[in-house]
Parts: structure tokens; sequence; C-alpha cells
């Protein structure tokens, strides 16, 4: 195969810096009818191969890194050779850009000797993400999990109600979540969501309408605070059987993957792809039986007639602050972390260039989740008045209020 000229490699890597790879078949036509003004000057037409041009795309797309411009006002996509030669384990973000000497600084995970390799921590990336955008399986990836997308239906009877609930907890209707392959499997956020999603037209009244109303929508995000035995018994049986309904839709088990794997002649394309595909099922595997053992667990609680726990203010831990409109609760946080987990993408440090964009601040049917939130909210008010439920003024103002609160928190996003 005839080899691409040096120069013409440097081109392609220039011109393909922003380049996705779903424009990988467009952008080589392009190239080959040589449109750029210095093409003319290099071999392209006759030496240029889709190999090649593969392999352009490659050495940019897994190592393009955000940086930093000159005067700092904004980020921008450069290669950083030799640092970006360093492969990934597992640990914390180590390196920074040092904008007065302009340059990117690296501290050590470890110490290390004379000839050792030197690792770097990449971020939080699921093993979906780094076979996508790096090209290798990380066989002890404390991070790794699978997306799952879960909404409340619109024509459900109590969606509005519902998502209501979701709105006040800053959570849109309907969201892409993601199950993890350690413990707890679901993050605040997704417990969050399942407790909403599984609440009686009783409970639901409660969270919008009931004593201090507005506090308990702080801890629908705790484990510690369940909105009723019950409850906790649906959203486990429900992550049960979802999680054992998704290993139905693999044409292979476990213990198949693991005799392909075992195979000499595999190549090493296909071995990454069963590892991952491996992988996805012991995260469901470990789901679903998390989700049976929780479910025993509060069946029990139910059956011995178990007291509730009760929570106090001091229990939800409200931000200390004078301003009442600006108390926002730690457990926020954590739910805000788990978005921050979902979407995977370290903006302060850096890593590969390619964002994961999961949609956090949009609707079910693709509309931002500010103009659903206003509907919702009427929705909701007039479901209330509907069911013979009046809301006193000053409970009505405070509703109004935490859902515009979740307006200007989807429109900083």
């Amino acid at each position: 195969m005839p080899k691409i000229h040096p120069e013409a490699k440097a081109l392609i890597i220039k011109r393909l810096k922003t380049r996705s790879t779903a424009e990988m078949a467009d952008t080589f036509n392009v190239s080959q009818r040589q449109t750029h003004p210095a093409a003319s000057k290099l071999p392209l037409k006759d030496s240029f191969t889709f190999d090649d041009y593969r392999w352009a795309v490659s050495s940019v797309m897994t190592r393009q890194n955000q940086i930093p411009t000159v005067d700092g006002s904004r980020v921008t996509l450069a290669l950083i050779p030799l640092w970006d030669m360093c492969n990934h384990t597992n640990g914390l973000i180590t390196t920074g850009y040092n904008l007065e000497d302009d340059r990117c600084e690296c501290v050590a995970l470890q110490d290390y000797k004379e000839n050792e390799q030197i690792y770097i921590f990449y971020g939080t990336r699921s093993n979906a993400e780094f076979v996508i955008h790096n090209g290798f399986f990380f066989q002890d990836n404390a991070h790794d999990r699978v997306k799952i997308k879960l909404g409340i239906s619109k024509s459900e009877r109590l969606y509005a109600m519902k998502a209501e609930v979701l709105a006040r907890a800053g959570i849109p209707a309907s969201c892409i979540f993601a199950v993890h392959c350690n413990e707890p499997p679901i993050s605040a956020q997704l417990l969050a969501f399942l407790r909403v999603f599984c609440m009686t037209e009783e409970e639901l009244k409660d969270y919008l309408l009931g004593d201090r109303a507005i506090n308990k929508i702080f801890t629908l995000g705790n484990s510690e605070f369940p909105v009723s035995w019950e409850n906790e018994i649906k959203l486990w049986t429900f992550l049960e059987t979802r999680a054992a309904l998704l290993l139905k839709t693999y044409k292979t088990t476990s213990e198949e993957d693991r005799s392909i794997l075992e195979k000499p002649d595999l190549s090493s394309h296909s071995r990454v792809v069963i590892q991952l595909r491996l992988a996805e099922k012991q995260i469901l595997e470990k789901a679903s039986t998390s989700g049976r053992a929780k479910r025993l667990y509060f069946e029990k609680k139910l059956e011995e007639g178990a007291p509730l726990p009760h929570y106090e203010e001091s229990d939800i831990a409200l931000l200390e602050n004078t301003d009442a409109d600006a108390k926002l609760p730690i457990i926020l946080r954590k739910l805000e972390e788990g978005e921050e987990e979902i979407q995977m993408e370290e903006h302060c440090h850096l890593l590969n260039g390619e964002k994961s964009v999961y949609a956090m601040d949009m609707g079910a049917n693709g509309q931002p989740v500010q103009e659903e939130t206003v509907e919702v909210r009427k929705d909701v008010n007039s479901a209330l008045d509907s069911i013979g439920c009046s809301m006193q003024k000053g409970q009505r103002e405070m509703a109004n209020l935490s859902a515009s609160r979740t307006e200007e928190n989807s429109n900083s996003e």
C-alpha cells in the first residue's frame, strides 16, 4: 500500500481537528478532490488511502484535549505530544493548565522508578466511552455504567402531578440515567426519579400539598427517607425487572461471551467489543440482583410494620443562608453530582475533547425543560383543582417559585 506523504498527514490532521467520525467518508471524498489550496502540491490522490485517513482521524480524535486560549477567555482543542501518550489508570485528575507559563502541568499519581510506565487518569468515563473515543477497554474501570432512558408517559393520568414533583426536584420528566457497576447501582437522581415514578396519587398530593411539602422534595434522593415501604418495593421491583428485560435483548449470554473470549484466534477488535458487551451484562446482572435484595428487604419492613424514618430540617441539611429563597438543600448538590456523572465531561480538566451529550435539560418531546415546566405547572394546578384540592396562597406561590427555580437552573446549563 502506498505510504502517505508526511506533509499530507500533517495537513489532514490540521483539517480534522474538529471533525467527528460520522463525517469520515464525506471528508475523505473531499480530501480526494484536493479542495485545499495546498493540496495540489501534495500527492494525495495517488497515495492517500482510506486506511491513512482512518489513521489521521483516530490520531486526532483519541488525543485532542481542551486547553484555554492565550487570553483564557475560552477553551480550544489541541494535541499535547508526549503527555497524550500516557495510558489510563484509576485515580484522580492531576493535570491542569498553567495560564501564566502557558503550559500543561501534570502531577504524578504515584512515585515512579526509572523506566516505569507513567499513567494518568482520563476521567470518570464508562468503558463504552473508552471504546468509542479512545479505542480500548479498561478491565478495572471503577466508573463503568450502562445508560438507560426513562420517562413519565404523557398519557398517564398522573403525568402532570409527577412531572411537577420532578420539576421541583430539578429532574426532567424524561431523562437518560446510568446504572453503575458498584453499590449502590443507582445515583441519588435516579432514586428520586424512580420514587416519583412509582408514587400513588395520595403520595403525590402529599409531596405537592402536604405539610412541609417543599422540604419533602429534598429527601427524594436520600435513601434514608423512603416515601413509603410500598413505594420502595415498587421502585426496586421496577429496577430488578427492567435490568432483567435489558439482559434479554442481548443475543448471547454472559457464559457464551466468556467462552468466546477464550478463543486464541479472536481479533483484537472483536475482543474489545465482546469485553464491552460482557461488562454491560455484568452491570445489569448486579443491578437486577441488587434490586431483588432491596425489594425483599423492604417487603420485610412492610410485613413487620416498621415505622417510616421521620426527618427534621436538620436531617436534610439545609444550607445556612439568611435569604429564604436561596436556601438549597445539600441533597440537590448530590443530584447535580449524579447528573455530572452521567454527562461524564470534566470541563475544567484536560481530557479528550469529545463531548457526550445526554440532553439532561430536555423533555420527552425534545423541547427545553423550561417550556415544559411552565406548562406542567399550569397542568398540575388544574389537576389538583379538579380532584378537589385547594392550595393556599402561600403554598401556590412556593410551588411557582420552585418551578421558576427549575427553569433558571435549566437556563444556566
